[in-house]
């Protein structure tokens, strides 16, 4: 029997690019289904946090992601540029942001051909290894959703074509994340309980065994 669940994922998120190979591993390795549920970050959907938090935080998360990458084997670098337009001084965020809606509603879009998981386990190295500066151009994407097995083209239009729509799912998959018991990313939802972060996956695997995970 197939076992479902979903990952809540930001392409912002270090922590998001850090799961999500080892969740679509898990993919390729099992009798599983992850669907991919894009939400916006936090810089985005309540800015106020980042000025109201504890200004350590940025910090901590950055040295803590790099860390973690070290740890994991995964090669990590803070994004060029970054998905999301910021002063990291101030911590102001920009008005315009050319970057991250785009890419959630590519996302989206992959989610609603059922290749969610792959398009951003394609993509999210491109934001965050440190291979490619300027990930959002050139042929970057394209050769990400091909890699997925998307029509990048196709997705580039329904991105920019149905945006509302696709905005209204994104707002909704928030609301399933929150609905699950929490509100960061990344968050893996199987039967109605949430692990959260890149730390959580072997725990989710070794629930979802119980639960009768078998190999392909």
């Amino acid at each position: 029997m197939t076992l479902a669940a979903d990952l809540f994922f930001s392409f912002r998120s270090p922590y998001s690019y850090l799961a999500v190979g080892r969740y679509r591993q898990m993919t390729e390795d099992y009798d599983l289904d992850i669907t991919l549920r894009t939400v916006l970050p936090i810089a985005v959907r309540d800015p106020d946090i980042l000025f109201t938090g504890n200004p350590a935080a940025p910090r901590y998360i950055f040295m803590d992601a790099m860390r973690a990458g070290q740890f994991l084997g995964i090669p990590i670098r803070w994004p060029r540029p970054d998905p999301i337009v910021q002063d990291f001084q101030t911590r102001k965020i920009a008005e315009d942001q050319p970057y991250i809606y785009r890419i959630s509603r590519l996302g989206q879009a992959a989610t609603r051909r059922g290749k969610g998981l792959a398009f951003a386990a394609e993509v999210a190295p491109l934001i965050w290894d440190g291979s490619v500066d300027n990930w959002h151009e050139g042929d970057h994407l394209s050769g990400a959703a091909k890699r997925a097995g998307l029509d990048f083209a196709q997705l580039e239009a329904e991105a920019r074509d149905d945006a509302d729509a696709l905005d209204s799912e994104i707002a909704a998959n928030l609301g399933a994340l929150q609905a699950a018991g929490h509100w960061g990313v990344p968050t893996l939802v199987f039967e109605g309980e949430p692990f959260f972060g890149q730390d959580r996956v072997d725990m989710a695997k070794w629930r979802m065994e119980q639960k009768g995970l078998a190999r392909k």
